[in-house]
């Protein structure tokens, strides 16, 4: 057992205030990732902040927008009827992605933060440069069948773990944040996650003691036309081993706009830019389908094991853009 100190702060301010101040300092709020790293030995913070009780567990909504508190229960987002009418990628991405014990625990901001799945991470003694920088990769050269294709480094190929991060990718979701040293920031999800480069072990352009508060996500037309698709090695309640967040603008039978993210495959929510391009101008038919998805998996790069994971992305994505196309308007 190692010690550590345990503080309950009762506004937004003094907790970030509190992290900031403690270089071995972390938030807590489900700890339905933190605590099994802790119980793993392979983080192991000497003071825990607890922001569950703050001000954070509220979702708003009107016509220009969804204001999402980052205390937010992962249940009570996936359930909202509001939300599933407008943004219907969201709740079947959050379906799709736990149990209902996990949903009622973990958060909305513990959900986009969480720490990556990797058993070399996960076991506390592999080489990792995400638990220590520098040693090395256990996975480059080693068992990768659940690694990632897209995004990787020499010194990373861990696969990001989040169903919701990748439906929020297709929604130009926004992330509110408070400073430790009393400022804020409005960050682009676009960008909030970190490709592992030359710090794999920086997943966020969070510093530390920043405090995410709420996410918001605008009233996109196109969001209310999206759907979540994943395959993965049980038939519930596991993690992708490739999944597609779709939406798409389909008027008589022309696509003329369309947003694709990837999950399972890549190092961070996988927007797929060049492939949503492809579609645009084109029928609403398998062949488009079938074209763009060649074009979001062009760059992928397989490791020993984990090859089969290109021809399953693209199938994966072909199933969710048909899946979509046949719904009716």
């Amino acid at each position: 057992m190692r010690p550590f100190a345990y503080l309950d702060e009762r506004s937004v301010a003094e907790a970030a205030a509190a992290v900031h101040a403690a270089p071995g300092a972390m938030f807590l709020a489900g700890g339905t990732t933190l605590v099994d790293l802790m119980r793993q030995g392979v983080l192991a913070p000497d003071t825990l902040v607890d922001v569950h009780r703050l001000p954070l567990g509220d979702i708003e909504l009107d016509d220009r927008r969804a204001r999402i508190g980052a205390c937010v229960r992962n249940a009570q987002l996936a359930e909202h009827p509001e939300l599933r009418a407008r943004w219907p990628v969201v709740g079947e991405a959050l379906l799709s992605s736990m149990s209902p014990q996990l949903r009622n625990m973990s958060t909305v901001a513990g959900n986009i933060l969480q720490r990556t799945r990797c058993s070399y991470y996960r076991d506390g003694h592999s080489p990792c440069n995400k638990r220590v920088p520098g040693s090395g990769c256990a996975a480059i050269g080693g068992h990768d069948r659940d690694h990632a294709l897209l995004g990787t480094s020499p010194r990373c190929i861990a696969v990001f773990p989040s169903d919701l991060a990748t439906a929020l990718a297709i929604l130009d979701a926004i992330v509110y944040t408070r400073r430790g040293d009393g400022g804020a920031r409005r960050l682009p999800f676009d960008g909030f996650h970190l490709a592992p480069g030359d710090t794999p072990e920086r997943e966020t352009i969070l510093d530390h003691g920043e405090l995410v508060t709420h996410l918001e996500l605008p009233a996109l037309a196109i969001a209310r036309r999206s759907h979540y698709f994943k395959v993965c090695d049980r038939s519930s309640y596991a993690f992708a081993l490739a999944s597609a967040a779709v939406a798409l603008d389909v008027e008589r039978g022309i696509i003329r706009d369309a947003r694709i993210a990837l999950g399972g495959v890549a190092t961070r929510p996988w927007r797929c830019p060049d492939a949503e391009q492809a579609l645009r101008g084109q029928p609403a038919a398998l062949a488009s389908f079938r074209a763009a998805a060649d074009v979001a998996l062009a760059g992928a790069v397989a490791g020993r094991h984990n090859g089969f994971k290109i021809d399953l992305a693209r199938h994966v994505l072909v199933r969710a853009l048909t899946e979509l196309a046949a719904r009716p308007r």
